[in-house]
């Protein structure tokens, strides 16, 4: 399967997955249909993107079991829950779980496209952050454990002569290996170094997406 933005449309009523699945390709968004939640993960795969669109009852996994499944694959694309009207406490359940958002049955066209574009945009900026995450981490992954140690005691705030002291250094040890780390990572400067750091941890990234 490729990794192309889709929405993952999952219902055991066949003429809403053929109804829906219409209304998206006609509004030119790429839609894959799935009859149940097992027939999903059967195809589920890291890394793949788009949205999902998920009645809530659902015989055998339904939308919120499925929801708890793909949290406990570390699979987090925006899950978005179409219900009836009597499953309403249901779907209140699955946004609990960890759903974006919840649309009743029967749903007006343009309020379901609202809602999955926002789930499409959503996938596009965790996408991003993957991103930006994995190549942090690849930069920090070329320094030694004394220079991980270094700029760590950087980041708190501590001046060289500090740090000498906590880990039983000279000052100008301190200094080479501050020297040498700020080469490898090809920054110019401390507060760069820092912030390199700050994006491998995971600051401004969507706690999904904090996984090593």
């Amino acid at each position: 399967m490729s990794h192309e933005a889709v929405v993952h449309v999952i219902d055991d009523d066949d003429a809403v997955l053929r109804s829906v699945s219409f209304l998206l390709r006609a509004h030119r968004l790429p839609a894959r249909t799935y009859a149940s939640g097992r027939d999903f993960l059967e195809t589920t795969v890291a890394g793949m993107a788009g949205c999902i669109l998920c009645d809530v009852r659902m015989p055998g996994i339904d939308g919120i079991e499925l929801l708890r499944q793909l949290r406990e694959r570390d699979l987090y694309l925006p899950f978005l829950v179409m219900t009836g009207h009597a499953d309403v406490a249901m779907a209140v359940e699955a946004m609990k779980t960890g759903a974006m958002d919840f649309i009743e049955k029967p749903f007006a066209d343009e309020r379901l496209l609202v809602m999955v574009r926002k789930g499409l945009a959503l996938s596009e900026s965790q996408r991003s952050q993957r991103e930006r995450l994995s190549e942090a981490r690849q930069r920090l992954a070329v320094l030694s454990a004394r220079e991980r140690e270094i700029l760590t005691a950087v980041s708190e705030g501590k001046a060289s002569k500090a740090i000498a002291h906590d880990l039983g250094l000279s000052v100008r040890t301190v200094e080479v290996h501050r020297s040498n780390l700020m080469a490898k990572l090809r920054v110019e400067n401390a507060a760069s170094a820092i912030a390199l750091l700050r994006k491998a941890e995971g600051d401004g990234v969507d706690p999904g997406l904090l996984r090593p």
